[in-house]
């Protein structure tokens, strides 16, 4: 609990097509992040918080300790009239592959990625980006100390804030950019291993 940890990394996501370069975090532009909060995967915060400053690490999560398997049924159908503003379609937000934030009727917020616009319906992909992927990380620790409790603080109003949760400078109030989170199921877009969607 409580480590603050910043690290450099490159992500290489491996399927039955191979191994190829998703994301990188390089030293000028780190994750940073503070242990114990659910800001990274478990499995890549395990992996990681007990390395000390100026190792090296190279490891794979298999895709059900990572995003889980890709699930056909999470690609669903919604009216595109839920898509317009004043009688006109959204299309500066809305179109093909955007990352676009949702709310269902419990008021759950979670991201899907636009994969077709249609007369009637827009298609949509509520997978996450890495779903079906096992996942390759090699990086440095760049730091790795106890987290001040100014910093532990600036993270429970951020959490409680309604913001991405992130302890990086990436992270935009959209939350749009890199792909590397993880998507609470019961709302907010908590960060996985990388910059805010």
């Amino acid at each position: 609990m409580n480590k603050f940890i910043s690290l450099s990394y490159k992500l290489f996501t491996i399927d039955e097509d191979g191994k190829a370069l998703a994301e990188e975090a390089p030293a000028e532009r780190p994750f940073q992040f503070i242990s114990g909060f659910g800001i990274a995967l478990d499995s890549f915060e395990s992996k990681v918080v007990g390395l000390e400053s100026g190792s090296d690490f190279k490891f794979t999560l298999k895709q059900d300790e990572a995003y889980g398997a890709y699930e056909e049924q999470r690609v669903i159908d919604l009216d595109r009239e839920m898509f317009c503003i004043n009688g006109h379609f959204d299309h500066d937000n809305i179109y093909e592959n955007a990352m676009v934030p949702l709310q269902n009727e419990d008021g759950n917020r979670f991201y899907g990625r636009v994969v077709e616009i249609g007369d009637e319906k827009v298609k949509m992909d509520l997978n996450h980006p890495l779903a079906g992927y096992d996942l390759e990380f090699e990086g440095h620790i760049l730091e790795s100390r106890e987290a001040t409790n100014e910093e532990i603080q600036h993270i429970i109003n951020h959490l409680h804030g309604g913001g991405c949760g992130c302890g990086c400078d990436d992270c935009g109030d959209g939350c749009d950019g890199h792909h590397h989170h993880h998507h609470d199921e019961e709302g907010g877009c908590g960060c996985g291993c990388g910059h805010c969607h």
